[in-house]
């Protein structure tokens, strides 16, 4: 009967003996255990010599708010400890966003509009040979659509025509400056009419002087280096939770920089061939060490982690069972794979078991026969919901079934637990529960890349099956000690407080700005805790509304709409930092309530915002 490990890595053959399957599947007691707590809420001790020391409270006026806000979510959410709850012992805990009546019936009405009259313009382009998007000859082949096939289809091409380019101003925004607590955004502008957009440059390409006076006046205007008009933003947008593109020539600036003196920017090869250096070797042995598993390997992009370790490890004759809300990377891989796919809903375990118990009992379509092994893939912290994984009753319904589980930690890795060891510490969880654990370096850590920490059997597997270890360039030796330098701070193996420090302002800061902006009114998604905060906007037309109203005001934000999100449900996300100060908080919150007001938002208090 095979083991669990040779049911996970399947039929793939491995060159590795049935004798060190059998001792990597029986467990080896020398592992090193991961400090877990269940009872702590991640907050640091007030009583801690080293915390008065160095840190000098900004929030001890809404302290005991913010912690007893954060404990009512941690309890319900993710240590089932709140006795007062009815459904502790497993269930769909999180309070689900339902979509004002009145939100619906005008976010319908608007799109039919907007695309009855986008077919109006397209019939009276057509007709008069006159438009914006009339098609240009070009002298090419290619003209003679009789001879070529069109490269778009036809309602993916009229929805970027005609809804897409209206509000395009609000995204791929380009920033003259590191992604830090504040960023410098560059001013676009188009001249036929946001078909496309073009970099300002200097002032002095305005029309009139009048116009650059008013510009040169504003409170946030500000020169890049090469004179080029850029607005000074709050920025509330970017991935870096632990704040070292603030503080990165303090923090770990000097390492990275002497490393390419040592190796150079690219390692111009893949991992399997000349791509794998001592940074390599020494950052897979880092991440295996903080995570407490056996061995870990690292590839160079986030996306492609997933989208590459899934189809290795799970194949045709498979069963993935994936949360509904799970990342487009992790749609990807399990596409790629060619193994059946059920879906459960989101972070809701008793679902889980359902599917698990129909699986088991009913086995493959028209054979019946048993799936050759079963995973379920979930998340640490949902990136568009800034919900944390109901990891504890995931993990329970996985073992007492036997199916693997697969969990993304792309943004709660560096973000969660006291020690930032991700939503495993966070909620009790022993990572020697959870099979395969997969996060990236481009949140916390301020780098790019992901990783994957497992059995010594299961990585050596995969650094000989997986397409992004096999294939693609190696993760640049600069990047890896950026990474290092990272962890280094992060464990407190600097020599410092430093991570002690920045996990504790991240924690602090979100939690304020999460409690701000419910007592403002707004409908914001997600748990105490997270770094992640979705606010409801509904309306297509509220998304160019609120990104322009906060870009004038100086604040750089996301917004999220259709098809990134349900048509219904579009949003804007905020994403904080531990670089953030109060003050910068505060100001934000500030314009934010002033934005609130012209743009209707308030549906916690109100259906019509």
């Amino acid at each position: 009967m095979k083991s669990r490990l040779q049911r996970l890595l399947g039929n793939k053959k491995s060159r590795f003996s049935k004798s060190a399957l059998t001792k990597i599947s029986e467990g080896d007691e020398s592992l090193p255990d991961t400090e877990v707590s269940s009872a702590s809420s991640g907050i640091l001790s007030h009583d801690d010599e080293d915390y008065a020391l160095y840190y000098d409270d900004p929030y001890a006026d809404v302290r005991d708010e913010m912690e007893r806000l954060a404990e009512h979510d941690r309890a319900r959410f993710a240590t089932h400890t709140d006795a007062n709850r009815q459904d502790q012992d497993g269930g769909h805990h999180d309070e689900e966003i339902t979509v004002p009546w009145f939100s619906a019936y005008t976010v319908y009405m608007g799109y039919a509009m907007m695309i009855f009259w986008g077919h109006i313009h397209d019939f009276c382009a057509y007709l008069l040979g006159v438009g914006r998007y009339i098609r240009q000859q070009s002298g090419l082949p290619g003209d003679d659509l009789t001879k070529f096939a069109p490269l778009l289809k036809s309602w993916e091409h009229f929805y970027t025509r005609r809804l897409y380019t209206r509000v395009q101003d609000c995204f791929n925004r380009p920033i003259a400056s590191n992604p830090g607590a504040h960023i410098d955004v560059l001013e676009r502008v188009s001249a036929d009419g946001q078909k496309s957009l073009q970099v300002l440059g200097s002032v002095d390409n305005l029309d009139t002087d009048e116009q650059r006076n008013d510009y040169r006046q504003g409170p946030y205007y500000t020169q890049t280096d090469g004179g080029a008009a850029a607005r000074h933003c709050v920025n509330l947008g970017s991935y870096n939770y632990l704040g070292f593109a603030d503080d990165w020539m303090a923090t770990c600036g000097p390492d990275v920089k002497a490393s390419l003196q040592d190796f150079g920017v690219s390692m111009a090869s893949t991992r399997t061939e000349y791509g794998t250096t001592t940074k390599h070797r020494e950052l897979e042995e880092t991440v295996a060490r903080f995570l407490g598993k056996e061995d870990a390997v690292v590839l160079n992009m986030g996306f492609n982690t997933n989208a590459t370790t899934i189809p290795a490890l799970v194949e045709r004759g498979d069963l993935l069972i994936s949360d509904e809300l799970n990342h487009t990377s992790i749609v990807s891989g399990a596409r790629a794979s060619g193994a059946a796919i059920r879906i459960f809903k989101h972070n809701d375990p008793q679902h889980l078991e359902e599917i698990l118990r129909q699986a088991i009992v009913k086995g493959k379509p028209r054979t019946r026969r048993p799936w050759n092994k079963i995973m379920v893939i979930v998340e640490g912290i949902y990136s568009m919901e800034g919900e944390y994984c109901d990891l504890k009753n995931i993990v329970r319904v996985c073992k007492k079934y036997g199916a693997y589980i697969y969990l993304d930690e792309a943004h709660s890795i560096g973000a969660m637990g006291p020690t930032g060891r991700g939503i495993s510490e966070y909620c009790g969880v022993d990572t020697a529960d959870i099979d395969i654990m997969m996060g990236t370096f481009t949140k916390s850590f301020g780098g790019m890349g992901g990783y994957i920490a497992a059995s010594k059997e299961v990585i050596e597997f995969l650094r000989e099956k997986c397409a992004g270890s096999i294939y693609h360039n190696s993760l640049s030796p600069v990047v890896c000690q950026q990474c290092l330098s990272a962890f280094k701070i992060i464990m407190g193996e600097d020599g410092t407080n430093v991570g002690k420090h920045k996990l504790q302002s991240l924690r602090d800061n979100s939690n304020y700005f999460r409690m701000k902006l419910r007592e403002m009114g707004l409908l914001v998604m997600g748990h105490y805790d997270s770094p992640i905060m979705p606010v409801m906007l509904f309306h297509a037309t509220k998304i160019s509304a609120f990104s322009r109203e906060c870009f004038k005001r100086g604040l750089a934000v996301v917004v999220v709409g259709f098809p990134a999100v349900p048509l219904l449900v579009s949003r804007a996300r905020f994403c904080i930092s531990a670089g953030h100060t109060r003050e910068d908080l505060d100001r934000a919150l500030a314009e934010i309530d002033e934005v609130a007001d012209l743009v209707n938002l308030r549906y916690s208090k109100s259906v019509f915002g």
